[in-house]
């Protein structure tokens, strides 16, 4: 059911109304689409509908904006007519401040960054002023210590996770006769034979449970393959619905990758529950039945979601950082990187990954607690061995031979790859979620679910490379062939070893499509690098083929002292991963240290950077932003990319609500001449978040800003006390000159909202480029900026209405939009 919200006013004084927010009336799929026709569920910005007389933007799913009418303060009815929504509005602000301090920011609101920052110093300073010196250590220490715990905390889920999906991904083949809680590896760990000649007497196969010839179980042919194939399906189909079932019944924000929304709350949104404990849970639990499902997608990137929930979670042990916003971001911020650190075995790769794709205020405390945290959560996962490798880093090369010159060209050609891949995946992935939202699909998940499990498994069993669990093929391919390798890569012919490499390549590929964005917890970090690794092992084989074939030419003969060492599959491989990873993201510098600190293949860092960055520059040939800044996008979060410059000629007055050329004044509150049910009036017929205080409504000289909630609050407090008049009168005292006769009204006789004033409020002039002005929310996290032209207030600029005004203007709208509200007007 889709709910509509019929805003009264384009003044929006700091937010619009924020998503599942509605009018108290519950319509239909139906009804609402007999008023507004066929509403663009995908976000897209379809034009104007008419709903009930007033004119609405198609733009979020959720809600609609209203442009071309505004409330003025003459045309509010008495205030007998809104007692009623009066009381019920002023009891849930009341609670909001009262019974959760913390809860400051409604939901779906952007937090105000310099608000925040203020509170903070205000913090430090009255700390200083009244705690001994043991008390002002131990708050200077709390942040680093709580980076300990989260660094920690982060170690042990992803330690515990890639036990967990290792052992589920086994029993879709096989269990331990002696204890089934083993995976195959462990099971065999004492006779060493898992991984060496895939023969072990402790790990039995289903077919070898149903007692099929030894034969029939070696070779995988007969009762014993049909046997190991249903098996194969119905648990990856049984561990599918598990996951699928604790997503939608339990936290359905456990669904996805989770990066995308990281990087918009870490931007200042706010989405209350987005790092619940339960999120956290059933996000951890989820990761290892989706991977065990044999699903195409990766624990790496949720594993970010699962760092910040922890870091959340921890975050409100310490009062700095569970009533303030901003700097709990500090904390998100060095959580992601020890996400990264744990996901991958990269500590430094993670503090470079939040820099570059996850935060949006980076500054350089903030990368030392990044260092710290991922450092920890490294020195965890190494004491955990969930590899029982000894070691951190999962597809670890143990080969160093030189590269020679006259392989940068294959190597420019897998970089060719990777961005066509990565343009070519975003395109048709954002096609598909596109569908899945705009028809019957989205009513019926889990059977979306239960269908690409079905077929990812019915596919991928009958090809080793797509079979096997995607992180051991990844390491496999990573691999050298020497004489005495059991590897499959190796020993197979080489057409066949070509051709069943590009087939799982194609299969991969063609299935994350659809899997990515799925009901469940899914990453694209491991399918991405499968679908590279495949290519560019197929890449180094056929370079290998071609060297072997014309050995004695000059340029090999002169280049190449031994033959046998001179092209390294593997090298191609590892190159392929990280030109796929490129072109789907568009990450450059934290990828290459990531994959250099995953592999430690440090000596092919020159390669990796060459490949990564001829991906990168295809893929922004076709499309300039990665996946998950088109999955932002597409769900239509309100995040402004510091990567992308703006270079219409606009003004701010062009952004500002109302339009400049309306007539028509933003609400809001003089320092003097109010009354209680005037008050009252304002606070049930709007839904603004705050609104200007001016010296008058004449002059409109600015004051400041005031908050809704502060204002519902003090409201309430003063009713309380007696039996009060709607006629009793509201004055800002402090800002009332001691000549006026208002000024020396006794307080008991009136209510002084003077200190719900913030002085600290942006103003900026109505002729500012929004070039500028989208300089200033980016850097300085500006909430919402109130435009002046010759020292009056004449509108309101919010960060929704400068992503509004950019769609307009990407999308070639905004002279259309323009003449539009000019004919409205008019008219």
């Amino acid at each position: 059911m889709r709910r509509w919200i019929k805003n009264e006013s384009v003044v929006d004084d700091g937010e619009r109304t924020h998503l599942l927010e509605d009018n108290g009336e519950d319509e239909s799929d139906d009804e609402v689409e007999k008023k507004v026709g066929l509403i663009g569920i995908d976000g897209s910005l379809e034009g104007k509908v008419n709903v009930d007389g007033g004119d609405y933007i198609r733009t979020n799913p959720f809600h609609a904006f209203r442009i071309g009418s505004t409330t003025s303060t003459s045309s509010l009815s008495d205030a007998s007519e809104y007692e009623s929504g009066f009381a019920s509005v002023i009891h849930k602000l009341k609670g909001a401040i009262r019974m959760r301090p913390d809860f400051e920011y409604e939901d779906y609101t952007t937090i105000d960054w310099v608000r925040d920052t203020s509170m903070e110093l205000k913090r430090k300073k009255n700390r200083l002023a009244k705690h001994v010196w043991y008390r002002q250590a131990l708050d200077a220490v709390s942040g680093w210590v709580l980076l300990m715990a989260v660094g920690a905390l982060c170690g042990i889920f992803a330690g515990l996770i890639d036990i967990g999906a290792e052992w589920l991904s086994d029993i879709r083949e096989g269990v331990c006769k002696n204890a089934i809680w083993l995976s195959r590896k462990q099971c065999c760990w004492a006779e060493e034979l898992a991984m060496e000649d895939q023969v072990c007497k402790l790990w039995s196969t289903w077919g070898e449970i149903f007692n099929y010839s030894d034969a029939d179980n070696k070779n995988m042919t007969g009762g014993s393959f049909t046997v190991r194939y249903l098996f194969y399906i119905g648990w990856a189909i049984l561990f599918a619905l598990i996951c699928t079932f604790l997503v939608q019944r339990i936290s359905p924000y456990a669904s996805g990758s989770g990066i995308p929304e990281v990087k918009t709350i870490l931007s200042g949104f706010v989405i209350r529950g987005y790092f619940s404990l339960w999120t956290l849970f059933v996000k951890a639990i989820g990761m290892i039945l989706a991977v065990a499902a044999g699903l195409s997608l990766g624990k790496e990137g949720p594993l970010v979601h699962v760092a910040c929930c922890c870091g959340s979670a921890l975050s409100f042990l310490s009062e700095k950082f569970r009533v303030n916003e901003a700097k709990k971001r500090e904390i998100l911020s060095a959580a992601s990187a020890a996400g990264v650190a744990v996901a991958f075995g990269a500590p430094i790769g993670g503090v470079l990954f939040s820099l570059e794709e996850v935060s949006y205020f980076f500054p350089h405390k903030t990368m030392w607690r990044s260092f710290f945290a991922a450092m920890v959560g490294a020195i965890v996962l190494s004491n955990l061995n969930p590899f029982r490798s000894g070691k951190i880093v999962k597809f670890s090369v143990h080969f160093d031979y030189p590269w020679y010159w006259f392989e940068l060209f294959p190597f420019m050609v897998i970089g060719i790859f990777g961005g066509l891949y990565g343009a070519l995946f975003n395109r048709l992935n954002l096609w598909w979620c596109g569908i899945r939202k705009n028809t019957r699909l989205s009513k019926y998940p889990t059977t979306e679910v239960v269908m690409i499990t079905f077929i990812t498994a019915l596919c991928s069993y009958p090809n080793m490379y797509t079979r096997l669990f995607s992180a051991e093929v990844i390491a496999s391919l990573f691999s050298e062939c020497k004489k005495e390798s059991v590897n499959p890569i190796c020993t197979h012919d080489i057409n066949e070893s070509i051709f069943l490499l590009l087939l799982a390549c194609a299969f991969k590929a063609a299935i994350t499509i659809f899997t990515f964005g799925i009901q469940v917890p899914s990453g694209l970090f491991i399918p991405t690098m499968f679908v590279g690794a495949t290519f560019g092992r197929v890449v180094g084989i056929i370079t290998s083929q071609i060297v072997s074939q014309y050995e004695t030419s000059y340029v090999i003969r002169t280049s190449c002292p031994d033959i046998s060492s001179c092209i390294t599959p593997g090298l191609y491989a590892m190159i392929g991963a990280a030109a796929a990873l490129g072109g789907v993201t568009r990450m450059t510098v934290s990828l290459v240290v990531i994959m250099f600190e995953l592999t430690g293949g440090l000596t092919y860092i020159l390669p990796l950077m060459l490949a990564i960055l001829i991906s990168k520059w295809v893929g922004d040939a076709f499309n300039k932003e990665g996946i998950y800044d088109r999955h932002i996008a597409f769900k239509q979060y309100p995040f402004l990319d510091n990567k992308h410059q703006f270079v219409k000629n606009t003004q701010a007055k062009h952004v500002m609500q109302p339009p400049h050329d309306s007539g028509k004044t933003p609400i809001v509150l003089p320092t003097k001449g109010l009354t209680i049910g005037f008050l009252e009036k304002i606070l049930s017929s709007t839904k603004f978040i705050g609104f200007p205080v001016v010296d008058n409504t004449k002059d409109m000289r600015v004051i400041g800003y005031t908050l809704r909630k502060e204002l519902a609050a003090k409201l309430e407090d003063y009713l309380e006390t007696e039996v009060r008049d709607h006629g009793d009168i509201c004055i800002f005292k402090e800002y009332v000159h001691e000549s006026d006769e208002q000024h020396h009204i006794v307080h008991a006789d009136c209510l002084d909202l003077s200190d719900c004033v913030h002085e600290d409020v942006f103003q900026v002039a109505a002729t500012m480029p929004v070039s500028t002005v989208l300089q200033l929310f980016r850097r300085l996290g500006v909430r919402q900026a109130l435009v002046i032209h010759e020292g009056r207030l004449v509108g309101i600029l919010t960060k929704k209405d400068l992503i509004f005004h950019l769609h307009l203007v990407q999308t070639g709208q905004f002279d259309q939009f323009q003449l539009e509200q000019e004919l409205r007007q008019r008219g």
